[in-house]
């Protein structure tokens, strides 16, 4: 009943809707069918049709308006995460609802901090999932454009907190969107680097307590928008070469790890090449590392996210579905002995 209205919306906006890439649908199509099996065509429906999507409101304590909240929940908002889970800071607070639609987002401005950070919830999964404690030493290994490290820091105060970035574009983009969110004195505590991420456990060997890896993926929501037939062919070819990547920086972030300390491992693709299959690598061919069970988390937020069956403890792949749009993502958890 909302749709059309949503339509009348979009084109006062002047906004042309966005086009379907046929080459990476066709891609999607073949791959999911065969990975996923009958959740394919839901997922499909949802990940094609942008004007069902839903956005989540992350509030920044840092710049609290105390109408905010009674803002959202006027506009039908309510809190994405509840008590239920093993780990949720009272100053971590994420606002959702179940009709789609965006909340307006807030202009860079200079010298004022910006009031809340819109995103897809379920980006927020790796982050309950890193459990950060005021003081710990925190690395986010590939940190642009910038919202998990923003989230972290709504969750603690780390004791040092390295947000990495070796895209240069991208490494501009992360230090404004750290400057939007986190006041003064707290920015000047947070060390930004321009590094390859595959170099950082060499040169920072045993120097973190909590390591998040939101590796670099075949971004589904965004690939299948492609305007550029081209570069989305060469996006496919060059997709058989994240997985190798995606596993030098996991070997480098167990590096970076001190004993004892644990890691967290995201994307926002559902290519089981570059979630399951690049941890079981891991698992597999590094003796120091063990997984860690996650179910807890995964069931205590299953009202409003959506999951993949028959996925092992350590790990989980949110489906975006009708109503419950977020995701695709995928979390993976491991802790270094």
């Amino acid at each position: 009943f909302f749709l059309p209205s949503l339509k009348v919306e979009s084109k006062t906006k002047g906004k042309p809707q966005k086009q379907i890439c046929q080459v990476v649908l066709d891609q999607f199509d073949k791959q999911y069918t065969a990975e996923l099996g009958d959740a394919w065509a839901s997922v499909r429906d949802v990940l094609t049709y942008p004007l069902c999507w839903q956005y989540g409101v992350l509030l920044n304590k840092f710049s609290q308006s105390p109408e905010m909240e009674s803002t959202l929940r006027v506009k039908g908002y309510h809190p994405a995460f509840h008590g239920s889970l093993p780990y949720l800071p009272a100053s971590f607070r994420c606002y959702i609802r179940r009709t789609p639609g965006r909340f307006p987002a807030q202009k860079h401005q200079a010298g004022k901090l910006k009031e809340y950070y819109l995103l897809n919830a379920a980006s927020l999964l790796p982050v309950l999932a890193l459990e950060v404690k005021d003081g710990e030493d925190v690395l986010d290994l590939c940190a642009a454009p910038g919202g998990k490290s923003v989230a972290i820091l709504q969750c603690a105060c780390p004791g040092q907190f390295h947000c990495n970035e070796y895209d240069g574009l991208r490494s501009r983009w992360l230090k404004q969107t750290i400057e939007s969110f986190i006041p003064e004195p707290l920015v000047n505590l947070i060390m930004v680097s321009k590094l390859d991420g595959r170099q950082i456990g060499d040169l920072k060997p045993e120097l973190y307590d909590k390591v998040l890896v939101d590796a670099p993926c075949s971004n589904d929501r965004s690939w299948l928008f492609s305007s550029d037939i081209q570069q989305a062919t060469l996006r496919l070819i060059q997709r058989k070469e994240l997985s190798s990547l995606q596993f030098q920086l996991l070997r480098s972030a167990i590096k970076a790890l001190r004993p004892g300390g644990s890691l967290v491992y995201s994307t926002c693709t559902l290519s089981k090449a570059e979630n399951s299959d690049v941890i079981n690598l891991i698992l597999n061919s590094c003796s120091n590392v063990i997984p860690v069970d996650i179910s807890e988390m995964a069931k205590a937020v299953s009202q409003e996210f959506s999951f993949l069956g028959g996925t092992q403890q350590h790990e989980l792949l949110v489906l975006p579905e009708k109503g419950r749009t977020w995701g695709p993502m995928y979390v993976a958890k491991l802790k270094k002995l």
